[in-house]
């Protein structure tokens, strides 16, 4: 039998508070950021320093990778504590920033679980 219950209430999950839909937000757009910055970081930056002898890239991607990557962590922790969802998530989470393409895929991932697609 199918349910006419909307997807995003069913199987015990709640319909997202205008805070919690605020927070996915704000972290989806520092997810493409950090994980854009991280590509840049790996695939332009790094190559010119040590390739080409070039550490400017470097020296301008780096640091604004840094700063935007603990702004990531707080839009993640944020996200957490308003969804309420485990530590282990948030660890995950938090390490998807680290991993080349791996903030696109946790954001997509969680934005579909979260809008209950």
């Amino acid at each position: 039998m199918t349910s006419s219950a909307d997807p995003a209430t069913s199987a015990g999950s709640q319909p997202l508070t205008p805070a919690a839909r605020g927070a996915l937000t704000r972290y989806r757009v520092i997810a493409y950021i950090v994980g854009v910055m991280l590509l840049l970081l790996l695939f332009l930056a790094m190559p010119l320093k040590y390739l080409a002898d070039n550490p400017a890239a470097m020296n301008v991607i780096g640091p604004m990778h840094g700063f935007l990557y603990v702004v990531y962590l707080l839009a993640t922790f944020d996200l957490f504590r308003r969804v309420q969802w485990s530590f282990p998530r948030l660890v995950l989470m938090a390490i998807a920033g680290t991993i080349p393409f791996l903030s696109f895929y946790a954001e997509r991932r969680t934005t579909h679980e979260l809008q209950g697609r």
